[in-house]
């Protein structure tokens, strides 16, 4: 199957332009290769969890005690 051939059978399967399908970029995949597909969960996120990483870097030098509150003076 030629590349032509492959975007012409998915424009047809879709109902997509040949040009989208062109933009979009199918191929042939090899089927030998070890990971040609990989599964999302063995990939490295793709967002950053802030409450994550603010409790790894929130840690206090000196004890807090929270008491009563003074009036100013």
């Amino acid at each position: 199957m030629t590349r032509r051939d492959l975007e012409s059978a998915v424009a047809a399967a879709t109902g997509e332009d040949v040009r989208e399908i062109r933009r979009r970029g199918f191929s042939v995949l090899n089927l030998r290769q070890r990971d040609f597909d990989p599964e999302p969960d063995n990939q490295l996120p793709q967002a950053i969890d802030w409450d994550r990483v603010d409790q790894q870097r929130s840690h206090s030098f000196f004890e807090q005690v929270f008491g009563p509150l003074q009036p100013a003076v």
